[in-house]
């Protein structure tokens, strides 16, 4: 095990203690796995199977053996096959959050369902923000086909950029499809095991039960080479303990008990300690992502897969606001540092408002530019001879100045964040001559100049073609061919 990061809610002893209590969960309360399929597996391996009531109960010498199986890093691939993003450490990464069901319009207040075009339109943004370093199947297509709506989801990122992605499937088939496609686009399924273009999400059903979906896209996925990402997702007090501490055991013991099934299905699978905590506002029925509780789950479950060595992943960087507002601001400043000081790897949410269900183009600008100065914090200050400048100091002399020196034109740059023109740094009078205004119109104007600019990256002729190809495949073998909004058809 490792030692746990500074950053964080817990020190080292209290992680020993949600270590140990996650551990007496699952050997003596076990999970809920609806398969018989996984049950198998697991029991081959050394779990307690209770095949009528589909639960297994998990000993520590077979959790210890998973963990110790799985990577503690790996890299994300881009379309050239290039390493694009290292997935461990403390490595930090941003994308857009995934499955929202609607957009916002240009207006800033009206949500509509979200169509195929809208996706093309958030990947191209996304793929020219350079802060953004990961794209995500980020909205749900309403005029696609419900058979594929997962791999065509996917297919509108690979036909427009070269970026890694972070992704999951909507059905047991629906893994398998998008691998058909991914392969595609990568030479191949060898070629796609050995240089992963993207993480697969899988999403336990608090508390401690893994539905049929979900276990076997686990086992699909681990042994198709795909990267497993468990996105556990705690809510105190409804569907977890009303404790923070206690919902961070129950995430740990579902997580771990996901990390076991996956190194079942295949040793040395690619697994990534994820989640996306909420918390049950009882005034309301509603389950805010952003809030404080929430994101402070976020970094207790980053200490936990630090501790156990595996990269993590956590949502933040988001706002439960319905408007591009004060308040999407301040959430999503707040919950994307908190996450990104705790090392977090994979940090997904930007552009999202509205308990994920709504994506904004502006938001995505916004919050492109948050990101740039979270990294900036991540930094840090260098402290060397030429960045004390004692000398340059000196030369200033009192009274002096340091906009003709050297060590400015040469620092300047190295040291300050400039984020684009969506946060106003100007004075008053240069701010309403140049139209007044506000941080959405801003960002909104931005996102436009982009879109109208930037037609994404699409891969290579002769890979495009073998993608349409693909899915092409996909569709007749579904029986939507001709129903694709975006091609090809």
């Amino acid at each position: 095990m490792k030692q746990v990061p500074l950053v964080g809610p817990f020190n080292h002893a209290q992680v020993e203690q949600v270590h140990a209590a996650a551990l007496k969960v699952l050997a003596e309360t076990g999970v809920f796995v609806d398969s018989k399929t996984a049950l198998d597996l697991l029991a081959a391996h050394g779990a307690m199977i209770d095949l009528e009531h589909r639960l297994a109960k998990l000993p520590e010498a077979l959790i210890d053996r998973a963990v110790r199986a799985a990577p503690e890093q790996f890299h994300l691939y881009d379309a050239e096959g290039q390493p694009a993003e290292l997935i461990g450490g403390d490595a930090v990464h941003f994308d857009p959050g995934s499955c929202a069901v609607r957009i916002l319009d240009d207006d800033g207040v009206t949500a509509r369902d979200s169509m195929a075009a809208d996706l093309d339109q958030v990947v191209r943004l996304t793929d020219a923000l350079p802060h953004l370093g990961t794209q995500s199947t980020a909205i749900v297509c309403h005029d696609a086909p419900n058979e594929i709506a997962d791999t065509y989801r996917l297919y509108a990122i690979l036909r427009a950029s070269k970026k890694p992605i972070v992704t999951g499937a909507f059905s047991v088939q629906g893994l398998h499809d998008m691998k058909d496609v991914l392969a595609a686009a990568s030479g191949g399924e060898a070629a796609l095991a050995a240089k992963p273009r993207a993480v697969f999400d899988v999403c336990p059903s608090p508390p401690l039960k893994f539905a049929n979906l979900a276990a076997h896209n686990i086992i699909d996925g681990a042994r198709a080479g795909l990267p497993i990402e468990f996105v556990s997702m705690p809510m105190p007090g409804a569907a977890s303990p009303a404790t923070i501490a206690g919902s961070v055991v129950q995430h740990t013991a579902e997580t771990l008990a996901g990390v076991v099934l996956t190194e079942c299905a295949q040793e040395g699978a690619k697994v990534v300690w994820g989640g996306a905590p909420v918390v049950f506002d009882m005034r309301y029925g509603t389950t805010p992502l952003s809030a404080v509780e929430a994101a402070m789950i976020g970094m207790a479950s980053a200490q936990m897969g630090k501790y156990y060595g595996l990269p993590t992943h956590t949502y933040a960087a988001l706002s439960d606001s319905k408007l591009v507002d004060a308040q999407a601001g301040a959430e999503t400043a707040l919950s994307g540092l908190m996450a990104a000081m705790a090392g977090v790897n994979i940090i997904s949410g930007a552009g999202l408002i509205d308990f994920v269900n709504t994506v904004s183009l502006a938001k995505l600008v916004i919050d492109n530019d948050i990101c740039g100065q979270i990294f900036r914090v991540l930094r840090g200050i260098e402290v060397t001879p030429e960045t004390l400048a004692v000398d340059v100091i000196h030369e200033a002399g009192p009274g002096g100045h340091f906009l003709s020196l050297s060590h400015t034109r040469r620092w300047y740059r190295k040291e300050v964040d400039l984020p684009s023109a969506a946060f106003d740094r100007r004075d008053r009078r240069g701010w309403q001559e140049a139209g007044g205004l506000d941080t959405y119109a801003q960002a909104r104007a931005i996102a436009r100049d982009i879109l109208a600019k930037h037609p994404g990256t699409p891969p290579a002729p002769g890979v495009m073609d073998q993608i349409d190809r693909a899915m092409r495949e996909v569709a007749a073998r579904n029986r939507v061919a001709g129903r694709l909004p975006l091609g090809p058809n």
